[in-house]
């Protein structure tokens, strides 16, 4: 049996006092905080236990590292890297979608898993702030569109700027739609930085989309994090 010594540290999660609670199958010292309840040890041998590295991940997911070039710069594993990519992205808020504003939403053509598989990728860039706010991944729906234009439509949009893509004038008001080129050009260069930054989407590369939920928490990321 193991007794419980106290022990000089301060835990990582809420700085409070840790005690000795045995050790690890690697021989690590394990502690033990009792006042939020949560395990650690005196010295970690994996480097995906460090603190900083979710903030390193996703600075190298929006430089357009892929999965395994991030392994090989933090020296973790591909497993521990995808883990902790969809750990982030699901801390990740969407911001809200303010009234009255103008909006430009167009479509980010992709695949995943194979060249037949096509998806696309709907985003909504708000003019004044010059961010995107939303996006949704699917086939080349309504229903995939209408994620994300009924979102702008109950928000109250000044205006909403699109392509000439014909779903659009069945699913938008003659009020707030906007059918011009021309005026998505924001977006269209939203777009460019996309397939230049995230490896996934970039043209001609051995580098693709094997899963939605991968490409949805890269894109978190990458517009939020």
């Amino acid at each position: 049996m193991f007794q419980n010594i106290t022990y000089a540290m301060t835990c990582i999660y809420c700085n409070g006092s840790c005690i000795k609670k045995g050790f690890q199958k690697n021989g690590n010292q394990k502690l033990f905080c009792k006042k939020c309840i949560k395990w650690q040890q005196v010295k970690y041998s994996n480097r995906a236990c460090h603190t900083e590295t979710n903030i390193k991940i996703s600075t190298l997911v929006k430089e357009g590292c892929g999965i395994r070039s991030i392994g090989r710069i933090l020296k973790i594993s591909p497993t521990t890297t995808i883990a902790r990519i969809k750990q982030i992205a699901k801390n990740i808020k969407k911001p809200l979608t303010l009234s009255n504003k103008t909006y430009e939403v167009d479509e980010l053509r992709t695949f995943v898993g194979n060249k037949t598989n096509l998806y696309w990728v709907v985003c909504a860039y708000e003019r004044e702030t010059k961010k995107i706010i939303d996006f949704n991944i699917g086939k080349r729906t309504k229903r995939t569109l209408q994620a994300i234009t009924s979102k702008l439509e109950l928000s109250h949009a000044r205006k909403i700027y699109t392509d000439g893509l014909l779903m659009y004038k069945y699913i938008l008001s003659k009020s707030t739609h906007c059918c011009n080129p021309v005026s998505i050009n924001r977006i269209e260069r939203m777009n460019l930085n996309l397939r230049t930054h995230l490896k996934r989407l970039n043209r001609r590369t051995i580098c693709f989309t094997r899963s939605v939920i991968m490409l949805s928490a890269c894109l978190k990321i990458y517009f939020w994090g």
